[in-house]
Formats: C-alpha cells, sequence, structure tokens
C-alpha cells in the first residue's frame, strides 16, 4: 500500500508522515531530503543553482537513499555518508526549491523515488506525491496550515537545531518557497483531485495523524 502525503513547507506533512508510517509499520520516505541532499552536494561542489545543465549531471551520478530507524527517525545517506542534519542547514533550505524546480531533476529524482517505494508499504511525503509520483497511490493527503502557523513551526524547528534564525527570515523564505513551489513549470505544488485535505492550523499533531489513520482504517 503507498500513502502519499502531500503540503507546502512548515505544514507539518513530514512530522505526520513519519509518525504515521510508524504506526502502520511502513517504510517512511521523505521525498524533500532527497532534493536537500542533492541541494548539499551541488553547494559543496560549488555548482550555483543556476547552471542547471551541471546539476543535472549531478543527478545524475548522486547516490541518496533514506534509512528508516528504530525510534522513527530518518537517515538520509549522500554518496555513502550521513548527511541527516547538514541537509538541514538556512543554506539548503535557501536553495532547494530552486534545484528542486529543474525538470530534468525531478525526473531523475522521482525513478529514485518510485524505486523506494517498490520495496513494500510506504508512506511517501512531498509536494508531487500524489500528482505525480505515485497518481495512482491508494491513499492520498494534502496537509496544509496558515502561513503564520507554518512559519512558526519551522521557526521552532530551526531553533531546536541551534540555527541561528530570526522568525521573519523563516517567514520570508517559506512565502518564497511557496511561490517557486506552486508556479514552476515541472510538477508544481497542487492537491491531487482525489487527496484528502486536512488544515492543520489548530491541530496537534496526533489529532492529525488520528485524522489521517481513521481514513485509511
Amino acid at each position: 500500500m503507498i500513502i502519499a502525503v502531500d503540503g507546502p513547507a512548515g505544514a507539518g506533512k513530514s512530522t505526520v508522515a513519519r509518525i504515521l508510517a510508524r504506526k502502520l509499520g511502513f517504510l517512511y520516505i521523505d521525498t524533500g531530503a532527497m532534493y536537500r541532499a542533492l541541494t548539499l552536494k551541488a553547494i559543496e561542489s560549488k555548482i550555483p543553482v543556476s547552471q542547471e545543465q551541471r546539476i543535472i549531471e549531478l543527478a545524475e551520478n548522486v547516490r541518496i537513499d533514506l534509512r528508516n530507524n528504530a525510534d522513527g527517525s530518518l537517515t538520509v545517506i549522500l554518496d555513502g555518508r550521513d548527511v541527516s542534519l547538514d541537509i538541514r542547514r538556512p543554506q539548503i533550505t535557501q536553495f532547494v526549491s530552486d534545484v528542486a524546480k529543474i525538470r530534468d531533476v525531478r525526473q531523475i529524482l522521482v525513478k529514485m523515488q518510485r524505486a523506494l517505494g517498490e520495496r513494500g508499504d510506504c508512506v511517501l511525503d512531498g509536494r508531487d506525491i500524489g500528482t505525480v509520483v505515485f497518481p495512482d497511490a491508494e491513499k492520498k493527503f494534502f496537509i496544509d496550515a496558515s502561513a503564520q502557523e507554518r512559519a512558526m513551526r519551522r521557526y521552532k524547528e530551526l531553533k531546536g537545531l541551534k540555527q541561528n534564525v530570526t522568525q521573519e527570515d523563516v517567514a520570508k523564505d517559506l512565502s518564497n518557497r511557496d511561490q517557486i513551489d506552486s508556479t514552476r513549470q515541472a510538477s508544481p505544488l497542487r492537491k491531487a483531485a482525489d487527496a484528502i485535505y486536512i488544515d492543520t492550523t489548530n491541530l496537534s499533531i496526533e489529532q492529525v495523524v488520528d485524522k489521517m489513520l481513521g481514513f485509511i482504517k
């Protein structure tokens, strides 16, 4: 069974998708982490995001894997090394949407994501899971929240990772990412016609997960 969880940055989709997968005993696949890993590789290789052809070539040769841990966390492996913390740096967040909007890059990573999904029952979260990666997923959810709430959540997350950020910077970054993600030509962020919409603004993580389990079971 494949469960697709889509939504904008900061809506909480990764958190609820990870918990949902653990409760169901499914594999959890954070597709956004894969784009972050590629962005990290580009930065380390000193390739500007404006040089799309070089980033495409990088994507063709990079090795990205995701490993679920017993405690529910996710380990992101880039060319054999653990980059789980590195990909959460503000610099990666700043440029990941620019990398993710490149059509050929998306095609390459979608193939990787489908290969991961074929390992067995899984929960995938991203922005185009229910529309492009797995349009025939058995269950689809679109997780959303107000812009203010999403900015606050992301700010708390980054502070928890000891990142030196301000709420204003986080809000501006989310607004920029929303614009890029929803207007890009390749697989723009949008709700699948058959996806279940959940506004999480005034809901706890547990309430959201319970709602999703209710629809699944």
